[in-house]
């Protein structure tokens, strides 16, 4: 047995309390090198005479790897506290795991044993139950319609007259995002969320000058609430954008220190490395990357937390918002978001906290600081299979089963997923402008665990490369959307909405890596319903056998709505497309 690829940490990882009775525990074994593992789980302080009692459980494999396999088992302990190892076998040894190592046999000392000392309601990660089941819709407002001409910034160009440059304006506003909630609605839509709408100079406002102003271009606060109220109506949550990281180069406080330079007593609000502040060729303060137009702002100063933490108080208390989603959110102090958080969820207590990470981020998910981060590993694993083509379902299944073991399952649930923003190029373009590819990276989304994201116009075919590119005006003509697409989405959708296994009621289990050379799929189960998802992902069609025993259970295609003969599991799936299968308890 390699015990060199034992890993297990007590930890919120690999140890955490799923609610107030239930406990996750997992492990990681080399891949194949273990056959079986016991969990002995006991409470610490239960003996007879000079013996610990304890119970063994035995654990399950929750999915594979390139390297391991990850091991899982539920525990419900009595009094809320938990001793625990790990009795491992394979054909040539067994050996106990536990915090102090390796042993022959279990040891009699409790304190060789990990330990979970009390599971207290506080430590409980808890993010707010409606995410669950929420479908997002990115909005970068400047795009998407332009409602009142009457405050267009100068220059505004005609409605998509041409390819957007990295200072276009065409006028888009929140009046415009108002006259096509029906449309978002319609889709399945439930929760909105605008890139950022505070006063700023250019089109896309991640410079912000004042952070307790609406965008005079997007509109006004009136204007916003009545956005807010018609969202409200259709049951659509709000989230908005948060550039807490830097500020724009206009932002007042910036401006006082580029003219007064140490006399200025905004200096401290930044990390200005020496004076005079200069802009160019380089700048000598701390930026967003190396752009002189976005200086970072120092969060430790008390000046300034206590500014930004009002911005956030201030969206939540005066306009009743949904979520803040945070901008570059890794290169703020944990400090201050230990902070953000507590005073947000004074206000507000289903408060989304969503940081934009695109690593692993399970320093800020530990219960005190984020509810989500954006999850790019998802994203990038799914773009690789379908898009890019440059990845085989062998090595897509176990890239995602090792997505799905960063986080605990509670995290997994709000995880926001996303196939393309505002920062990335068009997912049809990816695509190769291959439609049936996009229709399954769709497939993907909307039958996963997590919060699910579409950015703007990919539900009906835009196109575009790079930013600017990924920014063009959203098309209202319903002649040039590509209305099958949408419809492809919408049923999606509505299918998520009528099968609470297709969102995050059901544990999700990827079929073996290689039931198929072509098609990967993952059942998401209850404990008595299952919902079977098939993706061919190849031209070709194929046919291939689940492996699964149903014995007499009737079998639904969900997409016809009609029963399905099982025939032992062989099923025929056209190229590139799916299968949902619902096998009734």
């Amino acid at each position: 047995m390699l015990k060199e690829a034992i890993q297990h940490r007590a930890d919120r990882v690999d140890a955490y309390a799923m609610n107030e009775k239930e406990f996750h525990i997992r492990l990681k074994t080399k891949k194949g090198d273990v056959e079986k593992v016991k969990l002995l789980i006991g409470d610490p302080y239960d003996w007879s005479g000079d013996s610990w009692n304890y119970t063994c459980v035995n654990m399950t494999i929750s999915g594979s790897d390139d390297l391991f396999d990850y091991w899982f088992s539920v525990a419900e302990p009595e009094f809320k506290r938990l001793r625990y190892g790990f009795h491992l076998y394979n054909k040539k040894e067994n050996v106990f795991f536990g915090e102090k190592g390796f042993f022959d046999t279990p040891p009699k000392d409790v304190a060789n044993y990990f330990c979970f000392p009390y599971l207290n309601r506080a430590d409980i990660f808890a993010a707010p139950d409606w995410v669950k089941n929420t479908v997002w819709y990115q909005i970068f407002p400047e795009r998407f319609a332009n409602g009142d001409q009457s405050n267009d910034p100068e220059g505004t160009k005609p409605w998509a007259s041409e390819d957007p440059k990295v200072d276009s304006f065409f006028g888009g506003d929140l009046q415009g995002v108002i006259h096509h909630l029906d449309y978002l609605q319609e889709l399945g839509i439930n929760g909105i969320y605008f890139t950022p709408i505070f006063q700023a100079t250019s089109n896309h406002k991640y410079d912000t000058i004042d952070y307790f102003e609406i965008d005079q271009h997007f509109g006004d606060k009136e204007v916003f609430r009545t956005l807010i109220d018609e969202c409200k109506k259709r049951n659509i949550r709000v989230m908005l954008d948060a550039v807490f990281n830097h500020s724009g180069f206009f932002f007042p406080p910036f401006q006082d220190v580029l003219e007064k330079g140490e006399e200025s007593r905004y200096k401290d609000w930044f990390h200005i490395w020496d004076f005079p502040v200069k802009t160019k060729p380089q700048p000598n303060y701390d930026t967003f990357a190396f752009t002189y137009m976005m200086p970072k702002l120092n969060t430790e100063h008390p000046e300034v937390k206590n500014y930004l933490l009002e911005a956030g108080r201030y969206w939540a208390r005066e306009f009743n918002i949904d979520g803040w989603r945070l901008d570059v959110a890794n290169e703020v102090d944990q400090a201050f978001w230990r902070e953000f958080r507590k005073e947000v969820k004074v206000i507000n207590p289903d408060l989304y906290i969503l940081g934009e990470i695109w690593h692993d981020s399970i320093p800020w998910l530990k219960g005190d600081q984020f509810d989500a981060v954006m999850n790019y590993p998802f994203t990038n694993n799914v773009l690789r299979l379908f898009a890019k083509q440059d990845l085989s379902v062998k090595h897509f299944v176990e890239n995602m089963t090792k997505v799905q073991h960063m986080y605990p399952e509670n995290i997994n649930q709000v995880t926001f997923n996303l196939i393309g923003s505002h920062d990335t190029p068009r997912i049809l373009t990816e695509c190769q402008e291959d439609v049936q590819r996009l229709k399954q990276i769709f497939t993907t989304l909307l039958t996963f665990y997590g919060t699910p994201c579409i950015y703007y116009g990919d539900e009906i075919g835009i196109t575009g490369t790079q930013d600017p590119g990924c920014r063009k005006c959203m098309e209202w003509d319903p002649t040039k959307q590509n209305t099958d697409l949408r419809e492809h989405v919408k049923q999606l959708l509505t299918l998520r909405k009528q099968e609470p296994l297709l969102a995050n009621d059901g544990n999700l289990a990827f079929l073996p890596a290689n039931f198929s050379e072509k098609c990967f799929g993952y059942t998401r189960t209850d404990g008595e319903d299952t919902i079977i998802v098939v993706i061919n992902s190849s031209s070709k069609k194929e046919t291939v056998k689940l492996p699964l025993v149903i014995g007499e259970k009737k079998v639904t295609n969900l997409r016809t709505g009609d029963g399905h003969k099982w025939k032992k599991g062989k099923i025929k799936i056209d190229a590139m497309d799916f299968v949902l299968l619902k096998i009734h308890s």
